[in-house]
Parts: C-alpha cells; structure tokens; sequence
C-alpha cells in the first residue's frame, strides 16, 4: 500500500505530487487497467508472451 506523510511544513500539493509519483513506480495504475476486464486463456497468454520479448530486449 502507497502511502505519503505529510511534513509539518510541506504544503498538499507536493504531498499530492510524491504521492501520485509512488502510485505511479508501484505499478497500481497499470494492474487496476488489466484487471477491469476478464480476460481469456488465450489473450493471457499473449500478453506474458510480449511482456518476455521486452524484457529481453532490456
């Protein structure tokens, strides 16, 4: 779970800004899309087929 702390000084908007920039890193983002629709055997299998080619390439 992401979670930010607010220092005593800081004003919200940089909170805001350091807490967007760790949803982004954690990958929430990215899971919450593949997960809102099912998704079949086959396209599955696709998709973990792409994500080896580039991390191949890396």
């Amino acid at each position: 779970m992401t979670q930010v702390v607010v220092g005593q000084n800081e004003n919200i908007e940089s909170a805001l800004r350091r807490f967007k920039r760790q949803v982004s890193k954690a990958g929430v983002f990215a899971d919450i899309k593949r997960r809102r629709f099912h998704e079949t055997p086959i396209e599955k299998r696709k998709r973990k087929a792409v994500a080896r080619r580039k991390k191949r390439f890396r």
